[in-house]
């Protein structure tokens, strides 16, 4: 696929995706583009803003935009943000994509994000909202995903090494 990324990352809010896609894409010579990053840099403001003033469903438009983009446009890494999947038409344009759902449990969201307010979907009863986000989500993630890499307890070069051999055996 021309001008398609080598490796697409989904999953959950603060599993890790920028972490072990800046190390995958080091690792394959590749770049690393971020989805969330690009719409902050075309809105000129954080998410969190875009959810308090616009709402959810304008977020989602702007995501499903920046998405459709970056697949068509980055041949490297790519990360989505955690509800890109919720859209579609975007699970559509990830099929026969190599994807990888890093996952990870309640408790290691927790230690990692601290479930703060940061999160414009947690801001209220954060472990039972990261629950309930991850039982609407995780068979869209797992629906897309060509490989699934388990992320508790392991370090980030750990996980970039399990997707690279989640890769190599894609490949094979």
């Amino acid at each position: 696929m021309s001008g398609a990324p080598m490796v697409v990352l989904v999953g959950p809010m603060g599993v890790g995706k920028s972490t072990v896609g800046h190390l995958l894409a080091e690792r394959l010579g590749v770049g690393y583009r971020d989805t969330d990053e690009d719409i902050v840099a075309a809105e000129g403001r954080a998410i969190a803003d875009i959810f308090v003033a616009d709402g959810e469903p304008v977020f989602r438009e702007i995501e499903k935009r920046a998405v459709r983009v970056a697949l068509a446009g980055h041949e490297g890494v790519l990360a989505l943000g955690g509800g890109a999947i919720l859209d579609a038409d975007t699970r559509a344009l990830l099929a026969g994509r190599r994807v990888i759902y890093l996952s990870m449990d309640v408790e290691e969201a927790v230690k990692r994000t601290g479930l703060n307010a940061a999160r414009p979907l947690l801001a209220i009863n954060p472990r039972k909202q990261w629950r309930e986000l991850m039982e609407a989500r995780r068979h869209l993630y797992e629906e897309v995903a060509s490989a699934v890499v388990a992320t508790d307890g392991r370090t980030p070069e750990e996980v970039t090494q399990a997707a690279l051999d989640a890769l190599e055996l894609k490949e094979a």
